[in-house]
């Protein structure tokens, strides 16, 4: 079962979701943003331990907490990782903040204008380990590059065959298809892409939800019929490559979306920050990020 409470939270609560789940071919990108160069480690290990604690950084800092933050999702080292001697998921309920875990393992090759999401095998075990923890939901990604029909109809499909196993589980799914914001015929294909997502709820069986992370439509409030529909918790938008004033000024003129931004919410940060430094522009950019999740 769901935890009822948190499922309210997520239903009605003010704030955004930060997305703190960057792995694999991503830390790399990540680590050189926030100032940390290639040669400063000499394993995966050394890497991953690096982003963690930049992540530690951040979901410790004073600003982090959940007045503004409704949410952030993890990579799976993150979860079983610790922050001030606690569990990573256990410190974010304290502070309010609702715990998700990524757990795709990445994307196909593309084929009919979509990269599918590759097999999870190990995904029944992975979720209870997960809920054990105290983790809510989770979120999957997959992408779309072009207006294929077939391609967004098959894409849609498999987020949300795993986010009804996800749910199964006791765990609300964050389904995200990812339009290429880069993409030509992008207005044609979030035509296609939220009318398949609408077949699909329609489709659920009644009393399941999910949540959906979506790229900022080219048309403005072209996803209020998702945002309104009774099986969904939540949408909440990508920055999908937007800095951060440019994605929050798309953002406000959707009603109801709500960020869940990553590059984003972490931009101004570097390693050489000293706390206080660290923690003023965390704060900017939290009430920023904030601001336009709740106009």
């Amino acid at each position: 079962m769901i935890e009822a409470q948190m499922l309210e939270r997520i239903r009605t609560g003010k704030g955004f979701i930060a997305a703190l789940d960057q792995s694999g071919g991503s830390t790399p990108k990540a680590l050189k943003g926030y100032g940390i160069e290639d040669g400063a480690w000499s394993s995966d290990e050394e890497m991953f331990g690096l982003i963690h604690q930049m992540r530690v950084r951040i979901i410790t800092s004073p600003a982090f907490t959940g007045e503004k933050v409704l949410g952030a999702i993890l990579f799976e080292r993150t979860m079983d990782g610790q922050a001030d001697g606690k569990p990573v998921p256990t410190l974010l309920r304290e502070r309010n903040v609702v715990p998700f875990l990524k757990v795709d393992k990445g994307l196909e090759d593309e084929g009919d204008g979509v990269q599918m999401m590759k097999p999870m095998p190990g995904l029944d075990d992975l979720l209870a380990r997960a809920k054990a923890l105290g983790v809510v939901g989770t979120k999957m990604r997959s992408v779309i590059n072009a207006a294929n029909p077939a391609g967004i109809a098959a894409n849609v499909a498999q987020q949300f065959q795993f986010g009804a196993q996800i749910w199964n589980a006791g765990l609300i799914p964050i389904l995200e298809p990812e339009y290429n914001i880069k993409s030509a015929d992008r207005a044609e294909g979030e035509t296609l892409l939220r009318d398949e997502i609408l077949k699909q709820l329609d489709a659920m069986p009644e009393g399941q939800v999910v949540m959906l992370k979506l790229s900022i439509p080219v048309v403005a409030n072209h996803y209020k019929a998702l945002v309104d529909h009774p099986a969904v918790a939540r949408v909440v938008a990508l920055s999908g490559g937007y800095t951060r004033p440019d994605a929050c000024a798309e953002l406000v003129k959707n009603s109801g979306m709500i960020a869940s931004f990553s590059r984003a919410l972490l931009e101004d940060l570097r390693a050489g920050m000293s706390d206080a430094e660290f923690d003023a522009a965390l704060a900017s950019a939290i009430d920023e990020i904030y601001r336009a999740s709740i106009t």
